[in-house]
């Protein structure tokens, strides 16, 4: 009864986020982020063919995606974000000249970041509740 009118209710569910990144500590230190800023993390993938089949089957309301998957671009799986109509933010250390042609408008992640830099780039695409 007494509690704040703008406090989420507790049955409303996390926003859940697909993490896909190569590099095993920075998709532990992303994991690590996006847990503290209150979202759940749906699925995190390492490799193009996880990213890809995580992409097409699991459910979530975000992804934070790699530009490059060892030497593999991201294209495949920011296609099937894409098609889903899934918001999406790229991450990479190479700047906006890395992103994909197809997805130069998409939101851009530049490593090394902060947990700041991760709030604003997904405050941007998922209405956090």
């Amino acid at each position: 009864m007494g509690r704040d009118a703008h406090q989420p209710s507790p049955a409303i569910s996390r926003k859940r986020i697909l993490v896909v990144e190569d590099e095993l500590l920075i998709r532990m230190l992303l994991e690590e982020m996006l847990l503290d800023l209150g979202f759940d993390v749906a699925g995190a993938a390492g490799r193009i063919e996880e990213a890809v089949e995580m992409a097409r089957t699991l459910d979530f309301d975000a992804a934070v995606v790699d530009v490059n998957m060892n030497g593999t671009p991201i294209v495949p799986v920011a296609d099937i974000l894409a098609a889903r109509g899934v918001p999406f933010v790229f991450a990479t250390g190479y700047g906006a000249r890395g992103i994909p042609e197809p997805y130069r408008g998409r939101p851009v992640l530049q490593k090394p970041f902060q947990i700041e830099n991760l709030k604003h780039a997904l405050a941007g695409i998922v209405a956090c509740v």
